[in-house]
């Protein structure tokens, strides 16, 4: 099945075309000491507007010790400085204390709300009340089909059907044929969906593995067992960099011939990609997730700015390989790839 795939170098050169139009735009002379005096703002942690210091609060479903929303938080911590604004952050991945998080932050009056609908019924609820209280709310990552409906100014995140239909044509490039599609988090709609895209463009047969994400000895113990119990398995596909590590232990002492696969993107992934340990990455740029939930709330709040015309804000799928890794070297090992 024929897909349009977007390449670093071609992400890259569309990226440098613009910035050097811009650039030319530019006075010789005016626009170079304003752009001097912003990176001087930026470098010593100076806001580089003075709009009011607003508050902004975003609320994950993250569990603890996640490398992926230590990248989402860094590009919103950033986003933040540059913005004038006051960011505060709490997480967790229990969908009714997600919420009660996200109660905490309207009874304490914040400008605005960044959340993630991994578990939307749990969300439904007090998005409503943020609304109700004229908080603006910008959904991140997950959720991206109950954001509109919930009353959010816009998502931001890749939409994981595409993503997973991603990998099953990207296995299917690889001449795969059995696949194991392995789930972290019960109850988790986006994680469902990659599997299910995948599933459904992916021409072999892909079977689904609940592991619990929390144990990470469990899910290495999981994905060994199913290994050793059947030898035609020739891939296993982790929904988030942690569990590809595992994958690869538990493919280790399973003997197996499997290739491990993962979704999203991290410094120990690349390192994986580049040593031929791991054959692809789906990366859907959690620091960009993050800073530009920030921004977007800060052009809201500003200039009534909102982006995507009422369809999310995309930032991925992107399949990384072992060439897009070595590329990518200089921005995992900073923590922002």
């Amino acid at each position: 099945m024929a897909r349009a795939r977007t390449g670093v170098r071609a992400l890259g050169a569309v990226l440098a075309a613009v910035l050097g139009a811009s650039l030319a735009g530019c006075s010789s002379t005016g626009g170079k000491r304003a752009e001097d005096a912003r990176k001087a703002r930026a470098a010593a942690g100076k806001a580089a507007v003075d709009t009011p210091r607003w508050t902004f609060a975003m609320v994950t479903h993250s569990g603890d010790g996640d490398s992926f929303w230590d990248i989402v938080q860094k590009g919103a911590d950033q986003a933040a400085v540059k913005d004038n604004i006051n960011f505060l952050y709490s997480h967790s991945d229990e969908g009714q204390q997600q919420a009660q998080l996200v109660q905490a932050a309207i009874d304490k009056k914040v400008d605005g709300l960044i959340v993630t609908l991994a578990k939307p019924d749990a969300m439904k609820a007090v998005i409503a009340k943020a609304r109700a209280a004229d908080i603006p709310v910008i959904t991140v990552n997950s959720g991206s089909e109950q954001s509109k409906a919930y009353g959010a100014l816009t998502h931001i995140g890749q939409d994981e059907s595409i993503a997973g239909e991603a990998v099953g044509d990207e296995l299917d490039e690889r001449g795969r044929k059995k696949a194991l599609c392995v789930l972290h988090e019960q109850g988790n709609v986006g994680h469902e969906q990659r599997c299910a895209g995948a599933k459904k463009t992916f021409d072999g047969e892909l079977q689904n593995l609940y592991v619990d994400g929390t144990n990470m000895p469990d899910v290495q113990a999981s994905i060994e067992a199913k290994l050793q119990a059947d030898p035609a398995i020739d891939t296993v596909v982790t929904l988030g960099a942690p569990f590809a590590d595992a994958a690869v232990q538990a493919k280790k002492i399973a003997e197996s011939e499997a290739e491990v696969d993962t979704f999203d993107l991290n410094e120990k992934v690349a390192a994986g990609l580049r040593a031929g340990t791991l054959g692809f990455a789906v990366d859907q740029q959690p620091y960009l997730q993050g800073y530009e939930a920030v921004d977007l709330l800060w052009l809201y709040k500003y200039n009534a700015d909102v982006l995507g015309g009422g369809r999310p804000v995309l930032t991925g799928p992107q399949i990384i390989t072992k060439t897009d890794a070595a590329e990518l070297a200089e921005y995992t090992e900073r923590g922002t790839r």
